[in-house]
């Protein structure tokens, strides 16, 4: 756990120096997006004895953020995505000041920008509830796309449907991590279809439910086909 002492200031940018050595070999009109932790979610799991309270504190860590992900579009991302699970482990407090610390690390940031929700890696938290805690309410963030799992918790997709209206697009997670075998295309093209009567098709992208780190890496690879697969599948019925 991290402890607060003093004023939170911005680490050293190695963020962005591997977004600017990945721009530079992505090659032309490859889409590059970088992750940062959330202000909210760092708060939460910090011991804090520096600031009046633990609010005050992800304000501190918004700050930093926000310089974070200025110099992440300055050198070249494409999307840069906030990570916020903490939004749905500790919804009570995120309902307190969790959206208007994400706002203020990402005011006046012009790039295309993301959160994204989770319920925990699936590989240490296996299980997993059929709604989010915490997601309607970012229907008022600023953020452009909201980022969320469906596969292993069989999410109802209908809580999508505020966040469509606001004009946020969602980022679709509908690979099962918790499980290595490779689905079919089939199965992963069923998931989409639940997000379908909420969503128009224009504002969702697809990904996995969350990180793969724990996944064997041919394993990865074959749910990522399967989900490209999918995608292919459901455009050719349109």
């Amino acid at each position: 756990m991290p402890r607060i002492v003093g004023p939170i200031k911005r680490r050293h940018p190695v963020g962005v120096d591997s977004l600017a050595f990945l721009r530079a070999h992505a090659g032309t009109g490859k889409v590059v997006k970088a992750t940062v932790p959330g202000p909210f979610t760092m708060a939460q799991q910090a011991q804090n004895d520096y600031y009046p309270s633990a609010e005050a504190a992800a304000y501190g860590y918004a700050a930093a953020v926000h310089d974070e992900i200025a110099d992440l579009f300055a050198a070249g991302a494409d999307i840069v995505q906030v990570d916020e699970p903490y939004l749905q482990a500790r919804p009570d407090a995120a309902r307190e000041f969790g959206v208007s610390v994400l706002n203020a690390a990402l005011e006046g940031i012009t790039g295309t920008t993301a959160v994204h929700l989770c319920f925990g890696y699936a590989a240490i938290i296996h299980d997993r509830p059929s709604g989010y805690s915490f997601l309607p309410e970012l229907a008022t963030c600023t953020a452009d796309q909201i980022s969320i799992e469906t596969a292993q918790s069989d999410l109802d997709c209908a809580g999508l449907a505020g966040l469509a209206d606001a004009g946020k697009t969602i980022i679709l997670g509908v690979l099962n991590l918790g499980d290595p075998t490779v689905e079919s295309a089939d199965v992963v093209a069923g998931r989409i279809r639940r997000a379908l009567p909420y969503v128009p098709t224009g504002q969702i992208v697809l990904a996995p439910d969350c990180g793969m780190k724990y996944l064997p890496r041919d394993s990865a690879l074959g749910k990522l086909k399967a989900m490209t697969a999918a995608a292919a599948k459901l455009r050719a019925q349109q």
